[in-house]
Formats: structure tokens, sequence, C-alpha cells
């Protein structure tokens, strides 16, 4: 199986050294490509002079389009399927073969890495853990699949999602959108437990006034969703 691990990097300049470094130690196997998203420091410079693939956007474009350019190199270089990895240091490396493992086993088309259901649990504030529970229960009741982990960026995707979202990709904040459209699209979503790493480098641009902004657009988003008519 010839697997690309897409990473996504908006200014991790910081971290993307341990990202890639915890990808070659656990997860050989996978192919890396450092989608740099515009960043303003040396993200690019920095992985470039790891030797791993890197993809240069001219500007920034967001987590939409960074994984849409992804897609479309995953597409195009004939993979058959692709990891979503964050470059901010937050996901684990060693737990990609479990998510693999059910993305084989279970016969998925998409796989979500969940904080929630493991073990270890996961620290956030009171907004964050109420924000996430309403999107998981709309998203739960709408795909008949109970996802408690919506707005996760580890993910396994087959060829048939990489074709899918190589066409099109949402660009805000695509994560919960994502999982609605591909359930309309008839694709196997299964979500499992995963470890994941408090963030250690720059900080989170989700205040509490764009968390509102957020659940507001979204939640619109996923009932246009509704509407759209899958080919």
């Amino acid at each position: 199986m010839k697997i690309l691990v897409i990473v996504p990097a908006y200014n991790e300049e910081g971290a993307i050294t341990t990202v890639v470094k915890d990808l070659r130690d656990n997860f050989p196997e996978g192919h890396i490509l450092v989608v740099n998203d515009g960043s303003r420091d040396k993200t690019s410079e920095t992985a470039r002079a790891l030797g791993v693939g890197v993809i240069d956007l001219p500007y920034n474009l967001g987590i939409g389009g960074a994984m849409q350019t992804g897609f479309l190199y995953a597409l195009t270089e004939g993979y058959d399927t692709a990891i979503q990895f964050d470059g901010d240091g937050q996901h684990r490396a060693d737990e990609i073969k479990k998510a693999l493992g059910a993305f084989r086993l279970r016969g998925a088309d998409l796989v979500v890495g969940s904080r929630f259901l493991s073990e270890e649990g996961f620290a956030s504030s009171m907004q964050r853990r109420i924000g996430s529970k309403i999107l998981s229960l709309v998203v739960s009741a709408l795909t008949g699949k109970r996802i408690t982990d919506t707005t996760s960026g580890f993910r396994v995707y087959s060829r048939k999602t990489i074709e899918f979202f190589s066409s099109f990709y949402p660009e805000d904040y695509p994560e919960v959108e994502t999982l609605v459209l591909a359930h309309k699209k008839g694709l196997a979503i299964e979500e499992v437990p995963s470890r994941m790493n408090p963030r250690t480098m720059g900080k989170s641009s989700i205040t509490t006034l764009r968390a509102v902004y957020y659940m507001v657009k979204v939640l619109l988003a996923i009932f246009v969703d509704l509407l759209k008519k899958m080919d």
C-alpha cells in the first residue's frame, strides 16, 4: 500500500523537525509531504533541509486549501491512502498503525482519531468541551454513526475518499463539514481512540469569540450541505 502523510503547516518552524522525526521513527513506510500554507517563518526551509517533500502555497489558504493540495498530490502520484497529520506536534506517529488497522479491518474510507476515546483523555477548556459535545451530537445524528471528535485533524483516507476530496474540500474549519459530506457520498466512516500531545509551540488561533463564530458557521454549513446533491 502506497501511503502519503500530508502535513499541513502554517508557521510551524519550531515544531516541524520534531514532527518529521516522529514520523520517520514510528512510521517509516509513509511518504511525508509538508504543505507549507504560506508561512511567514522558516517552515519551508526547515522541512526541505530534512529531506521531505514540500509544497509551498503562495499565501495562507487555511487548512482546507492545504489539505486539498495534499489530496491533489496524492491523486496525481497514485497513492492508495493518505494520512492527515498536523504540523504542530500534537499528533503522535505511534498511533498511525492503530488507525490503519481499523481502516483495513473494518473496510473504512475515512478513519478519525479521537482524543476523547483515549484512556488518557484530553484536557481542554470548558467552552471547547461544550462546543465539541454539540458538534458530536449533531454529526452523530446526521450520519447515524457516533463520532466523538469531529474536529480531529488526525485522519486516514482511502483512495476513493482522496478522489472525492481532491475535487471538493471545504475551506474554513473543514473537519466537521467533511464528515457530513463523506456520509452523503456513501463513504464508510470509523473512529478510533488516539492519544495526542499538548501543544508545545505557538498557540491556538481559536479565541472564545472565534469559537462562537466557528460554531455558528459550521452548523450553517452542515445544514447547507444537507441540501447539496452528491454526484
